[in-house]
């Protein structure tokens, strides 16, 4: 039985971890989990928490102690918080770190019943998680004079004819979690929100393109108005999936005072990513606002603002001051890496549930 304690002046951690995939469209849980393993503040064992058999951040196990299967969200509460107290019973969990979209409504609902059994986390209010969400954002963005694309709600593909009139070309058609897709004919839109519908569900989002540069914002929030970090990034190289497969950490005050602004509006907590796009006058347009650390988030630790182990510092309770600096010019270039395991363990995880 694994518990917290102080080995040598260091404290020790069980951290509960998601997102350990790493497909063209990666979950942040790898990243999350080498970040926090860098900082030498305290000792922790990492457990994963995996939806499928495939993760590789499973078989990682110089990253990952041990992995539980947990059910989709789509299983319910219960069925969530049924299984996170077995993994507790034989775990004796201090934090758990989600890191998927679909997934964070449930841990929010949830949060009072895990911190009731000792396992804390540090999630935005629910109120704070809907107010950024794509589908509301432009209301959003009007309420509080930040600059947001303007967007349609398309419930039924008819409604992309009155969108398209509106918006005009090319129009983004995106997911109400993830994916998006840039059309430039009604034919593209119609087949992008089919496409988009069977794989996320009801609504979808069509927004007006925005021409410009592209630029990531990981921010990190106590919940009181306050910013403890900021890293801007600007893209060097995206996959056709309009994912980040390189970028380098950028110096901008603006980007830095968005950040703190939207912060300051929703008080949040937690982690966030703002994707920006930068017209070429200079207006800088929020496009999204993920609630939850990006894939690309070890970067902020390779510059100098360790953005998840702060985030477990926060979350148990200790004081921790507003980063002032960071590296500017640190790159990161995402490769591929062919992990190689025995299909014994592969068979383990995919009928006991855990490895």
């Amino acid at each position: 039985m694994v518990t917290s304690h102080d080995i040598k002046g260091k404290r020790k951690l069980v951290i509960a971890v998601t997102g350990l995939n790493a497909i063209d469209s990666p979950g942040p849980g790898v990243a999350v989990i080498r970040a926090i393993r860098e900082c030498s503040d305290f000792e922790v064992r990492i457990i994963g928490l995996s939806y499928e058999a495939l993760e590789p951040g499973i078989y990682m196990h110089e990253l990952v102690d041990k992995t539980y299967q947990i059910p989709y969200p789509s299983a319910g509460f219960e069925s969530l918080l049924q299984r996170l107290i077995q993994i507790h019973q034989a775990e004796k969990l201090d934090l758990v770190i989600p890191n998927f979209d679909a997934e964070l409504f449930s841990f929010i609902k949830l949060r009072k019943e895990l911190e009731n059994l000792g396992i804390r986390s540090f999630l935005p209010e629910l109120e704070q998680f809907e107010a950024r969400h794509k589908m509301i954002l432009s209301k959003f963005g009007k309420k509080h004079q930040i600059m947001v694309p303007e967007d349609r709600i398309i419930n039924h593909v008819t409604d992309l004819v009155k969108a398209v009139a509106e918006l005009d070309y090319p129009l983004v058609v995106k997911g109400k979690f993830y994916d998006a897709t840039i059309v430039n004919t009604l034919e593209g839109a119609q087949k992008a929100f089919y496409q988009l519908q069977a794989k996320w569900g009801l609504p979808v989002i069509a927004q007006k393109f925005i021409n410009g540069t592209e630029i990531n914002i990981a921010a990190l929030g106590d919940g009181k108005g306050n910013t403890i970090s900021v890293i801007p990034m600007r893209k060097l190289y995206i996959t056709d999936k309009g994912k980040a497969w390189a970028g380098i950490t950028i110096e901008d005050a603006s980007y830095i005072e968005l950040a703190k602004k939207f912060v300051k509006v929703t008080k949040w907590r937690g982690g966030c990513e703002l994707e920006i796009m930068q017209t070429a006058d200079g207006i800088s347009y929020i496009m999204e606002v993920n609630p939850r650390f990006p894939a690309w988030i070890y970067l902020t630790a390779a510059a100098g603002q360790n953005q998840p182990a702060t985030l477990v510092k926060m979350a148990m309770g200790e004081h921790v001051d507003p980063f002032q600096t960071y590296e500017v010019g640190k790159m990161f270039i995402r490769y591929s890496w062919d992990l190689i395991t025995d299909v014994s363990e592969f068979q383990k995880i995919s009928g006991e549930g855990e490895l």
